[in-house]
């Protein structure tokens, strides 16, 4: 039977939809203590001091703690270094020392018997503090140096990739076309919010924490320095969560104060965010300030970019690194045909919230900005957008295609099949050109109605994981990888994987992520990479699983291995289907001496270890037709289509529900999302009230066209990501699609078009 390519009913589903879902807010453990956290009123002062004698005075408080509390000067790593960044100035610590840089900054943590008791008393600390000047400009920080950095520049650095004569392009191109564009802040604000529990076991001098996704493997060797415990005392469970996008599960100043505590008071110890916790401390994201350039010549050909970018990072580089300002700088190129290329992104400390990955990180905002600098361009030359677009997109000839440098350390090849063609065969699938004929004629009849297109390059899987299949002696079919799951679905698909390689039904394989006891090590679910590197560490776990059980069944049934099958859960003999073992039988005799003294690990088990040399490139395109309303500036979508290349679907409607829910986060970063603070760097968006998600009113209708035309040849299943190409174009799409229904000849500036934005460019155009 095949498991692939079959959209099989989800194994998440049933347990999720009927409340049996265990999140970590339903881990209760007896006699546990409740977390809060005292965090900073102010943007930037000097702490000089803080008063918890209050607190500890109200009853069922067991205690408040400080920075004096924790050992030795403590900071949290990064988890991907980057090549000549130096980030030891600007790591954060578990709680403040010394000074605060953001609203929302730990500074102390109260323990309580009850929540609420929790709650009121880390109202009652105090803080001595002694403001400093705020810096909320990324552009306008870079020469700084405040006295809460140590005297490290303000700018930590400027992430570069290039490659070509950029310089003697722009010298000499007959046409250059110039923007200054920018994306807002905000973050992917997950219907559930952050928490952690974690439980020590005096006996067994063994910690189990629940809570830890994304990343739980690095979030435990994290503590294994930090807490100087063993690798093997820390035992990290999986749960539920209820979305990630990227900002949960990196290491928070929480995921250390929980455990530490724990350790600390002996007894368990519970923190679970609120939503106005959330927005002041998870981490934010996208906001950029763009300068581009784009060089053609008096045909249209794209013969160079060249971007400068300031990324505001907020108060603290947080786990991620350079990631975001790397991603921004190496993908700005999109899929185009392009002889010389540079971006430098500036990675600037500001006093807000600190940022990190989120969904699409980076490309959002470069699809944006080099998209948006096409639509301008093209009204430059007087050349139809979506022909200039097909001018400059790669196509088969090109491809696999070679950008001269690297990204991540691993060389940057473009393993499509054709960019053209899949844009070409996109638009006609959406009915495009109808749409821009119908918005053609709306504005004729006064209407403001525009339709915009944009076209992305996203990538995939790099780095390694493991994975474990086994089977008990009853049949039981049991696979553990190092993937976190986060409702997008991940269980169902390596039950199918490995169901491919057994001939099993998908729904009999139990499938546990990220559980420390049974798997050593695993990388965890980010950047579209699961299925792509933890989905092949599973196909050769279970490859590992098929081969043995074909050796001991070649004894049983005294054949040659080579003549064997898997068929519906039994070894079968090649054209002779009446010889045959089931696997349960082939696993018990695994546990016999006969087959143990061959040397091989007792029972039939097979593991899995894959490495991606290098990522793989999927991409695709967005389109969409919007309508503007003259008097209140707002944004209507009318209709909205996403095309995507995927290689090869393993679960085809569960990349369908990944591609609608990113576009349906990209409309929020379009047109509604955005953290704002006053002059004092003070939050204003604590609250759904004022940070605006989209309504399923605000959402159309969304054309997914899937493409399997390329499998991806760098991995064996040919695969490609599917969690991050809904979001990447929107903004961009969006943007067009406002422009062309104002018929602006210049740009419109910034990320979300809220309604205030889209009036100035109505009053401008005016």
């Amino acid at each position: 039977m095949s498991a692939i390519g079959l959209s099989v009913t989800r194994l998440e589903d049933q347990r999720l939809l009927t409340g049996r879902g265990r999140f970590h807010d339903d881990v209760t453990r007896p006699g546990q203590l409740w977390m809060r956290v005292v965090r900073s009123p102010s943007a930037h002062a000097r702490l000089v001091g803080v008063d918890t004698r209050e607190a500890l005075r109200v009853p069922g408080v067991t205690g408040v703690y400080t920075v004096a509390d924790l050992p030795g000067d403590l900071r949290i790593p990064v988890r991907q270094p980057h090549p000549g960044l130096d980030f030891t100035p600007y790591l954060q610590p578990p709680l403040a020392t010394g000074f605060v840089r953001y609203v929302g900054e730990p500074v102390a943590v109260v323990l309580a018997e009850d929540p609420c008791v929790a709650e009121d008393a880390a109202d009652l600390v105090s803080m001595e503090l002694e403001d400093l000047p705020v810096a909320l400009d990324a552009r306008g920080a870079t020469g700084e140096r405040p006295e809460s950095l140590g005297g490290a520049d303000a700018e930590v650095g400027v992430v570069r990739f290039a490659y070509g004569d950029v310089e003697e392009v722009f010298r000499t191109a007959p046409h250059v076309v110039t923007a200054e564009l920018g994306t807002g802040r905000h973050s992917g604000t997950p219907l559930e919010p952050r928490g952690l529990v974690a439980e020590w076991d005096e006996r067994a001098e063994r910690m189990t924490i629940w809570g830890a996704t994304k990343v739980p493997y690095f979030n435990r060797r994290v503590l294994t320095t930090l807490l100087g415990l063993p690798e093997h005392s820390i035992h990290m469970l999986e749960s539920d969560a209820g979305g990630s996008f990227g900002i949960r599960g990196e290491f928070y100043p929480e995921d250390l104060l929980v455990p530490f505590l724990c350790r600390l008071t002996g007894r368990p110890v519970k923190w679970s965010e609120d939503r106005e916790e959330h927005f002041l401390a998870a981490n934010h994201a996208r906001e950029q300030h763009h300068r581009i350039e784009l060089a053609f010549d008096d045909e249209g050909t794209l013969l160079g970019l060249r971007d400068e970018a300031w990324l505001d990072s907020g108060a603290y580089i947080r786990t991620h690194g350079a990631v975001v300002a790397a991603l921004t700088s190496a993908m700005i190129c999109g899929p185009y045909r392009l002889a010389a290329c540079s971006s430098d992104v500036h990675i600037v400390m500001t006093n807000k919230t600190p940022i990190g990955t989120y969904r699409a990180p980076g490309r959002f905002q470069n699809n944006f900005v080099r998209e948006h600098a096409m639509d301008l361009a093209a009204t430059l030359l007087a050349i139809d957008p979506v022909e200039l677009r097909r001018r400059n997109l790669l196509d088969a000839t090109e491809l696999p295609h070679r950008r001269p440098m690297q990204v991540f350390g691993a060389p940057m090849l473009l393993d499509g099949k054709d960019h053209l063609e899949h844009f070409d065969k996109s638009r006609a699938a959406v009915g495009y050109e109808a749409w821009r004929a119908e918005s053609r004629a709306a504005r004729a009849a006064g209407r403001l109605v525009g339709t915009g297109c944009a076209v992305l390059l996203e990538k995939a899987g790099l780095g390694h994981d493991s994975a474990v299949v086994d089977i008990g002696v009853g049949g039981a079919v049991r696979v553990s990888m190092g993937g976190a799951g986060s409702g997008q679905g991940i269980e169902t698909v390596m039950a199918q994987i490995t169901a491919e390689e057994l001939d099993v039904p998908a729904g009999t394989v139990k499938v546990v992520l990220s559980d420390t006891d049974i798997l050593p090590d695993g990388a965890g679910s980010f950047a579209s990479r699961s299925t792509v590197v933890g989905g092949t560490a599973v196909k050769l776990a279970a490859e590992a699983v098929v081969a043995k059980a074909k050796r001991v069944a070649a004894v049983l049934l005294e054949t040659d291995a080579s003549r064997l099958v898997m068929a519906g859960g039994e070894v079968v003999v090649a054209g002779a289907p009446e010889r045959r073992v089931p696997l349960a039988a082939v696993a018990a005799a695994c546990f016999t001496p006969r087959f143990i003294r061959t040397g091989e690990e007792p029972g039939l088990i097979g593991r899995g270890t894959y490495v991606a040399d290098g990522m793989t490139y999927p991409y695709g395109a967005h389109y969409t037709q919007a309508e503007v309303d003259a008097r209140t500036g707002r944004v209507t979508l009318l209709r909205y289509a996403v095309s995507y290349e995927i290689g090869r679907a393993v679960h085809p409607r569960s990349v369908h529900g990944q591609l609608v829910g990113g576009v349906a986060q990209g409309i929020g970063g379009a047109l509604f999302e955005e953290f704002r603070y006053d002059e004092r760097g003070r939050p204003l968006s604590l609250t759904f009230r004022d940070y605006l998600w989209p309504r399923a009113s605000d959402v159309p209708d969304i054309q997914v066209e899937l493409y399997e035309d390329s499998p991806a040849p760098g991995n064996p299943l040919g695969v490609r990501g599917a969690g991050e190409g809904g979001t990447a174009g929107v903004g961009a799409a969006v943007a067009n699609a406002v422009r062309d229904a104002l018929q602006l000849t210049g740009d419109v500036g910034r990320l979300p078009l809220h309604p205030p934005r889209v009036l100035d460019l109505l009053l401008a155009r005016r």
